[in-house]
């Protein structure tokens, strides 16, 4: 017996293995296609950086001379081969506006998102889910319809319509809030940079007041971010529940006498694959896609900073920010890939 399930491990730790690699020699070839694609796209996108940085009342010639300089003036393929070669050796250039590293520009603002997409989806994951489940519990009664109205407004009201009442309420009128402008007030001092993330580096350096102005300052956008993703945890966890509530499972358990706590504990985890599977999506998609949240908030993370690079035409910013988001999903798909192969044995790898 301990022979057979000896065995089965090791063929289950080769499956895993197996799977594992074949995740991350696809990596590279995504890679390539969404850099190809970014690259395709923004230069065919409408508009000059040349005459976006000059000014509209600049002179043919002083715009050929920008475009020299920039490298606009080589053909397409020419500046394709380059650009290729270069990411893949970790440059991703310079911004064509105020002249900083993009990869630089890039590890500056991607904490800033991080951290705030963390926050967000570690609320939402804790509300949602136990909406879900009380809805999937009591399936048809009370709780189930106030919770439906609940997910169907949230679900219907934009994210940024969110912000713009939580500033107007809970700043303006009720001044329960700060100012949405910025992580730290004006007189809080950034710690030194350790691991470039905001909390963690004031957690390290000690400051706590000022990592208790830095988390008020979050509730806000957190809040915000949080609320739109809190109806699709509720909708899956209320789903998954509901099902194995009628179950033969759930049934075997409570004609073993086990207590009802314990019944719903087996019915959420029967939850966990579909739950995991949507907060990897939903990470993924959230540090790239949270750019008007951190815009209104003034957040200074990687959203706001590829907004801004779309807005002013900056070529090589907006290249580097489709490339880096477009790394990171794959990234948190291989993440959870893993993890849902090792909490689910059902789940075939080969």
């Amino acid at each position: 017996m301990e022979d057979n399930v000896t065995a089965k491990s090791a063929h289950r730790g080769r499956g895993v293995g197996k799977m594992l690699v074949r995740r991350l020699a696809f990596i590279p070839l995504a890679l390539f296609g969404v850099i190809t694609i970014s690259f395709l796209l923004v230069s065919i996108m409408p508009g000059d950086p040349a005459l976006a940085i000059l000014g509209s009342t600049a002179s043919e010639r002083e715009v050929e001379t920008v475009r020299t300089q920039l490298g606009l003036d080589r053909p397409l393929h020419e500046r394709y081969v380059v650009y290729v070669g270069d990411v893949f050796r970790g440059d991703f250039g310079r911004s064509f506006f105020t002249g900083q590293d993009i990869g630089g520009e890039i590890l500056k603002y991607f904490p800033a998102s991080v951290e705030l997409v963390v926050m967000a989806l570690a609320i939402a994951s804790i509300v949602g889910i136990s909406i879900g489940a009380a809805a999937g519990y009591y399936r048809g009664g009370l709780p189930d319809k106030a919770s439906r109205v609940a997910i169907t407004v949230l679900q219907a009201v934009p994210e940024f319509l969110i912000g713009l009442l939580l500033i107007f309420f809970a700043f303006y009128l009720w001044r329960l809030a700060p100012s949405p402008l910025g992580r730290l007030g004006i007189m809080d001092v950034y710690p030194p940079v350790v691991t470039r993330f905001l909390l963690i580096d004031l957690i390290i350096e000690g400051d706590w007041k000022t990592l208790s102005s830095a988390l008020h300052r979050s509730v806000l956008p957190v809040l915000t971010l949080a609320l739109g993703a809190i109806p699709l945890f509720a909708k899956i966890t209320r789903t998954t529940v509901g099902a194995a509530m009628g179950s033969k499972q759930v049934q075997y358990a409570r004609a073993c006498g086990l207590p009802e706590w314990r019944v719903v504990q087996y019915a959420l985890l029967q939850a966990r694959t579909p739950i995991l599977t949507y907060t990897a999506m939903l990470f993924g998609a959230m540090v790239g896609g949270s750019a008007i949240i951190e815009t209104m908030f003034s957040w200074q993370g990687l959203g706001q900073w590829g907004l801004n690079a779309i807005i002013t035409l900056d070529i090589p910013a907006i290249q580097g920010f489709v490339i880096v988001t477009g790394l990171f999903t794959m990234v948190a798909y291989l993440v959870l890939d893993l993890l849902v192969v090792m909490l689910d044995p059902r789940i075939k790898h080969d």
